[in-house]
């Protein structure tokens, strides 16, 4: 492709709104355009690195035993009606009527859809099994879009649904999707982990997210050095700790803390430490109040409660709620006398403290020496705290959690009967009885691994793009088009490496040289060839690599051999 016929608007400045490199450099860089909030136009650029992406996915999703099938993207809320995630799903969902007045809804996922489908074609347990994918379009109504393609509102898909006839079977093809997103996630040339994690409100009993790994993720990860145990940190557990001999229990005394709420004013107040403050979490658990104890230098993480309680829903309780329940505004419940009211929960951090400060109940009051058993009782403990950079380990003996941040691509689900079940997607069994079938979920984000990728690799100029993901392999950079002699040499580059099937742009423009290194380093091809006057004059072309920033003097001959090997090597090495 020549740029002079290709359409690549590239800018000098970046969007006010863009606080990402990858927002940035996508705008700046002529791949995409806003349309409206969290909306965006896919420019030629932009459109050639999706197809690579969605080409790497189709060829392991084939791979590994999935069948492309393309499903509408406008929904009846019927069928979300039918699985129960009609009223579940919240504002994300985007509803519509159409002229009779009908509901639907622009699809975020296609569970219902793809059950539906497949439980008017198949009948048999000899039909099974069977992976159907797509690569689609969708909308989730986000409250506050950002970040360009990594939280948008429309964005494009992967997703693929398997159907087995037993638990065993859809954990093998659990099991196959795993493999198959390691390979396309390292065809795409990125860093990433696999992370245990949370259902979420797509369901399903067991999970895994790949993660790639970059400063600017809005995910926290919690891997383990000694054991590789790495899970997705509002999942994290921590190891019940070890039994602590409790301390003589003081007198209960009660003491005014006005306008002390929050637990750093209130320990600093009675000039105690945090550890020593236990605050009281009214929590609606499936909209009914349930008190949360947790030490006061932890944080509560809602994941681990809901997961523990069996909940569809966990929130922390609105003010005129926790005034009801504890009598108190927030920041003074506490757990002694409540237990008549809501049930107390507390953390397994809370197990070994005595004599310590909790809420009155009262306004502006605390209450100090409040020990377990004899002031308040606990219905249950649980790990509910979110666990942090150098908490221990629960896989492994000696081992510590550390932190980093990710940026999710792909998220699998084993899902079993819950959609099927809901929706009557049976077969019949070897036995001649219907039997709801198992199934499993599992999404890639298409949109958001083209920005990831840049999270990954960028610098202060533009894109370092991987060779499997760049919108071309090589630029050949023309710096005078009215010297005959470089633009035959560049002609000649041009043709030779298309012939090699390399993916080359040929920088046509009579522009200034420097115009042409900068648009070559924002765009970020991996490889340019820098065909000037005086370096033709003495045999020599320059070839610089984009990641490394090297720059080799070759001879003419040698030119087109030496990046095709270079391609070839980076091609291999992704695969």
């Amino acid at each position: 492709m020549r740029v002079s016929r290709y359409h690549m608007p590239t800018l000098k400045e970046a969007p006010k709104d863009a606080e990402l490199a990858s927002h940035s450099y996508l705008i700046r860089g002529g791949f995409i355009r806003q349309l409206a909030a969290g909306i965006y136009d896919f420019l030629p650029l932009g459109v050639k690195v999706l197809h690579k992406v969605q080409q790497i996915i189709r060829e392991e999703m084939n791979r590994y035993g999935g069948i492309e099938v393309l499903l509408p993207a406008v929904q009846p809320s019927e069928l979300w009606k039918e699985s129960g995630r009609w009223g579940y799903y919240g504002p994300e969902l985007l509803r519509l009527r159409d002229r009779h007045d009908r509901e639907f809804c622009v699809g975020p996922t296609h569970e219902e859809v793809i059950t539906d489908l497949v439980r008017r074609d198949v009948r048999s347990y000899r039909d099974l099994p069977i992976n159907l994918y797509q690569i689609q379009a969708k909308f989730r109504d986000e409250i506050k879009p950002r970040g360009g393609l990594l939280r948008g509102r429309e964005f494009i898909m992967k997703d693929a649904y398997s159907f087995d006839v037993d638990e065993a079977a859809a954990k093998e093809n659990y099991q196959l999707m795993y493999k198959a997103y390691t390979a396309i996630f390292g065809r795409c040339g990125l860093d990433f982990r696999v992370v245990e994690a949370d259902t979420g409100n797509i369901g399903g009993s067991m999970s895994h997210e790949f993660q790639v790994v970059a400063e600017t993720g809005e995910d926290y990860v919690l891997n383990c050095p000694a054991c590789d145990f790495t899970v997705n940190q509002e999942l994290a557990p921590i190891p019940e700790p070890m039994a602590a001999t409790l301390p003589v229990p003081l007198a209960l005394a009660e003491v005014p803390t006005p306008d002390q709420k929050s637990v750093e004013e209130v320990a600093a107040f009675l000039q105690v430490e945090t550890n020593q403050v236990v605050k009281t979490l009214i929590c609606l658990v499936d909209d009914e109040p349930v008190a949360v104890l947790l030490r006061g230098d932890h944080e509560l993480s809602d994941v681990k409660l809901r997961r523990a309680l069996g909940a569809d829903q966990v929130s922390l309780a609105d003010d005129a709620t926790v005034e009801r329940v504890s009598g108190a505004v927030v920041g003074f419940a506490g757990p002694v006398g409540l237990a008549e009211k809501i049930p107390i929960l507390a953390d397994l951090g809370v197990q070994g403290l005595g004599n310590v400060v909790v809420g009155a109940n009262r306004d502006a009051h605390h209450l100090t020496n409040a020990n377990q058993g004899r002031d308040f009782k606990v219905d249950r403990f649980i790990d509910v705290r979110t666990a942090v950079d150098g908490d221990h380990c629960p896989n492994c003996a000696d081992g510590k959690y550390s932190l980093f941040r990710g940026i999710e691509v792909g998220h699998i689900f084993y899902l079993g009967t819950k959609y099927s079940e809901a929706m009557s997607c049976t077969v019949l069994g070897e036995n001649g009885k219907p039997q709801p079938v198992v199934m499993g979920c599992y999404g890639i984000g298409v949109t958001r691994i083209i920005s990831a990728a840049i999270e990954q690799n960028h610098d202060d100029r533009g894109i370092c793009w991987p060779v499997p993901l760049a919108p071309f392999e090589v630029a050949v950079l023309a710096l005078q088009m009215k010297d005959e002699a470089v633009v035959e040499a560049s002609e000649s580059f041009y043709a030779e490496l298309q012939a090699r099937g390399i993916d080359v742009l040929f920088d046509d423009r009579p522009q200034r040289p420097g115009f042409k290194f900068a648009d070559a380093e924002l765009i970020g091809f991996p490889y340019q060839i820098v065909v000037g006057s005086r370096g033709l004059a003495e045999g020599q072309i320059e070839v610089k690599c984009r990641r490394t920033g090297e720059k080799l003097d070759l001879p003419v001959a040698e030119v087109v051999d030496y990046v095709a090997r270079q391609i070839e090597q980076e091609r291999k090495g992704l695969a």
